[in-house]
C-alpha cells in the first residue's frame, strides 16, 4: 500500500530530516548521536546497495550539471587534490520546542535565533578534481549522462502530482512543527527563506537547475564529509582516516545550491561564525559546486572499465587474451618481441608493498636507441597504445626549457591556504611516458636541477616531494614510468634498460573495440591478483640468484629484486598466483636476451 517511505533521489534532505525527527523522539539531546549520525547513513546505504539503486543515482559531470537540480542525490568521481581542513557548523538547533538538523546543508532551513540552543558539529573539506590524465574511453560518455539525466527528469515529472499533494505533509510533519516560532512566522505572511524556497522547488521537481554550470569539461568539487565515521560500511563506505591525498573516490551525496543564489541567506550560513569560506580565494569565474557526501568508496582501474564483467580470470581465457595483447604490442614495436615482452610486464607492474624506502613491485622501463626519427614513428604509436589500454596516462616531452620552467612538485600557498598542484601530483596507477629524445645540451637553472631531482626520486623511490614552504614532505605514489631515449637515461634510472630493435614499421593492424575491452579488463584484473612462491620453488630461485651473483660480481640487490619482480609479473601475466619453474625460466631467458643487446 502506497509508495516508498522516502524519495531518496529527488528529496534526500526530506529523508534526513524525517529520520532525525524520529530519532529525537527517543532522546532529549542530539549530542547523543555518534558524530551526528542517527541512522540516516544506514538508511541510504540500504537504499543504494541492499536495494541496488546505486546506478540509478545521476553522475555529476559538466554535461549533467545542466540537468541536475540542487539538493538531489548525485554521484561524483574525482581525485582528492587538497585537504582543506575541517569545518565547524551548527549541526542541530532548537526551534522553540522542536530540535531541527542542518546535516548535509550549508544554509539553515529556518532562521536560527541568537539565543537558540545549538549543537556544533564538524565535517571535513576535500577539494576534488577530475582524475589527471583520464582518457576518453574511461570517462562516462556525455550521451549516457544526458540520457540518464533526461530519464531521471521524466520520472520526476511523473511523480510531481503526488509530490505536490504530499508537499504540506513533508514541510510540516507534526503538530509541534506547526507550533514552532519559525513556522508561525511563515504562516503569518513573512517571506520564506531561499533555503525553504529551494526545498519547495525540490519537492515540486522543477526541471530548471539552480546549480552552477562549469565552463569546459573540467568539474572541480568541494566535498564535505562527516568528520568521524562510526564504522566502515561493508559495501561502500570507508573510515574517514582512509581518505588520502591523490586517491580517487566516488562520492554519493547531495549537490548543494549555488552559493551565489544564497547570498541573501548569509545570516543563516551555518559555519560563517567559525571559519571562512574555503572557496573565497577562487577566481569569480571559477565554478566549484559544493557536495555533501553520504557514502564514498575508493576506485581502482577496474571501476573505469565501461563494460566490466565480474568473472573469475580463468587460466585458458587469460592466456588467450595475453597472447593477443602480446602480438599487438610486438607489431606496434616493429616486431621487437623482447621489447614487447618487457612492455607487457611493465604495464602489469604496481607497487604492492614497501620495505623501508624501497618500493616493491615497480618496474620502470627505459627503451633506448630512440632517435628523433624513430620516436616520431614508434614513440607516437606507443603513446596511442598506452592511452587505449590504461585509464590515466601522461606524456612529458623532456627538454632543458621544460625542466627550467615546469612546476612539477605541488606547493602549499599559505596566502590562500591551498595546495597548488604540480605535474607530478598524479593518481595511483597513472602511466607516465617521458620522451628524452628532445633533450639537447643546455644549462639547468636551480629549478631545472630541482625538477631533475624530483623525476629521479619518482623513478627510483616512487615518491614525490611536496613543498610546504617551511618544510618538505615525501608523498608515496605508484606511477608506471616509461622512458624513451637515445642512450641510457642519466636523469631517470629505470629498473630495466632495453635497447630497441625494430625490424619493420607500420605493421600493426586495426584493433576492434571488443579486443580493447578485453585487454583493458586483463591489465586491470590480473595485476590485482595475489602472488606467492612455494617453498620448493623458493629454493630454486635462491640457488639461481646465488649462482648469478657468483658469476657476475657487479650484480647488486636491486638487480636481484628486479628478477623477483619480473618473475611475479610473468606469473600474473598468465593469470597464475604462484611462480612455476617454467615462468622462472622464461624470466631468466628474457633477461639474457636483454643483456645481449647491452653488450
Amino acid at each position: 500500500m502506497g509508495g516508498p517511505q522516502y524519495d531518496f533521489l529527488s528529496n534526500p534532505l526530506g529523508a534526513v530530516r524525517s529520520t532525525f525527527e524520529k530519532a529525537m523522539a527517543s532522546v532529549s539531546d542530539p549530542s547523543s548521536f555518534n558524530s551526528g549520525d542517527w541512522g540516516a547513513m544506514d538508511l541510504f546505504t540500504n537504499f543504494l546497495f541492499d536495494q541496488s539503486h546505486h546506478f540509478q543515482v545521476p553522475v555529476l559531470t559538466p554535461a549533467s550539471m545542466r540537468w541536475i537540480k540542487p539538493n538531489t542525490l548525485v554521484r561524483f568521481r574525482g581525485m582528492i587534490q587538497d585537504m582543506l581542513g575541517n569545518e565547524f557548523y551548527v549541526g542541530a538547533y532548537k526551534d522553540g520546542a522542536v530540535w531541527r538538523t542542518n546535516k548535509f546543508m550549508d544554509v539553515s532551513q529556518f532562521p536560527i535565533g541568537p539565543s537558540a540552543d545549538t549543537r556544533i558539529w564538524e565535517r571535513r573539506l576535500l577539494y576534488c578534481v577530475p582524475v589527471p590524465g583520464l582518457n576518453s574511453w574511461a570517462q562516462i560518455s556525455s550521451e549516457a549522462v544526458t540520457d540518464q539525466c533526461m530519464g531521471w527528469t521524466s520520472e520526476q515529472r511523473e511523480k510531481r502530482p503526488r509530490a505536490e499533494a504530499e508537499c504540506s505533509d513533508m514541510t510540516v510533519s507534526s503538530e509541534e512543527d506547526q507550533g514552532s516560532p519559525s513556522t508561525k512566522k511563515m504562516r503569518e505572511g513573512e517571506q520564506p527563506s531561499l533555503a525553504s524556497q529551494s526545498r519547495e522547488s525540490e519537492i515540486a521537481s522543477s526541471s530548471f537547475s539552480l546549480a552552477p554550470v562549469p565552463e569546459g569539461n573540467s568539474l572541480h568539487c568541494l566535498v564535505k564529509v562527516r568528520f568521524c565515521l562510526r564504522r566502515s560500511y561493508e559495501v561502500y563506505d570507508s573510515p574517514e582516516s582512509e581518505l588520502k591525498l591523490n586517491e580517487i573516490f566516488e562520492f554519493v551525496g547531495i549537490l548543494a545550491s549555488d552559493p551565489e543564489i544564497q547570498e541573501d541567506n548569509v545570516d543563516n550560513d551555518l559555519s560563517n561564525e567559525f571559519c571562512e569560506d574555503p572557496l573565497r580565494h577562487f577566481p569569480p569565474n571559477k565554478v566549484v559546486p559544493r557536495f555533501h557526501c553520504f557514502v564514498h568508496r575508493k576506485l581502482a582501474a577496474q571501476d573505469f572499465l565501461q563494460n566490466n564483467p565480474i568473472i573469475e580470470p580463468k587460466l585458458d581465457m587469460v592466456k588467450g587474451i595475453r597472447e593477443a595483447l602480446l602480438r599487438h604490442l610486438t607489431a606496434v614495436l616493429g616486431n621487437d618481441d623482447v621489447a614487447a615482452h618487457f612492455m607487457l610486464l611493465h604495464l602489469l607492474s604496481k607497487v604492492h608493498s614497501r620495505v623501508d624506502s624501497l618500493a616493491v613491485g615497480k618496474l620502470s622501463l627505459n627503451l633506448t636507441c630512440f632517435s628523433k626519427e624513430i620516436v616520431s614513428i614508434f614513440g607516437n604509436q606507443l603513446n596511442v597504445v598506452v592511452k587505449n589500454l590504461m585509464p590515466f596516462t601522461h606524456c612529458i616531452p623532456l627538454t632543458v626549457e621544460y625542466l627550467n620552467t615546469a612546476s612539477l612538485a605541488p606547493k602549499k600557498n599559505y596566502d590562500i591556504n591551498r595546495l597548488e598542484t604540480g605535474a607530478l601530483q598524479l593518481a595511483e596507477g597513472s602511466h607516465l611516458i617521458v620522451d628524452e629524445t628532445k633533450l639537447e645540451a643546455g644549462t639547468l637553472n636551480s629549478l631545472g636541477v630541482e625538477n631533475a631531482r624530483l623525476l629521479n626520486n619518482l623513478v627510483e623511490w616512487q615518491k614525490v616531494e611536496y613543498d610546504f614552504k617551511y618544510y618538505k614532505m615525501d608523498m608515496t605514489t605508484d606511477v608506471q614510468l616509461l622512458v624513451l631515449s637515445e642512450g641510457k637515461s642519466n636523469i631517470l634510472p629505470a629498473d630495466v634498460i632495453v635497447p630497441f630493435r625494430p625490424s619493420a614499421a607500420n605493421c600493426s593492424e586495426a584493433v576492434t573495440a571488443e579486443a580493447l575491452e578485453a585487454w583493458r579488463w586483463y591489465l586491470a584484473t590480473v595485476r590485482q591478483l595475489p602472488h606467492s612462491i612455494e617453498s620448493e620453488m623458493q629454493q630454486v630461485v635462491e640457488n639461481d640468484l646465488v649462482a648469478a651473483r657468483q658469476a657476475d660480481r657487479s650484480l647488486n640487490a636491486q638487480d636481484l629484486s628486479r628478477w623477483l619482480t619480473m618473475s611475479r609479473l610473468m606469473s600474473l601475466s598468465f593469470g597464475e598466483t604462484s611462480l612455476s619453474l617454467e615462468h622462472w625460466q622464461m624470466v631468466k631467458e628474457l633477461d639474457r636476451l636483454r643483456k645481449e643487446r647491452l653488450k
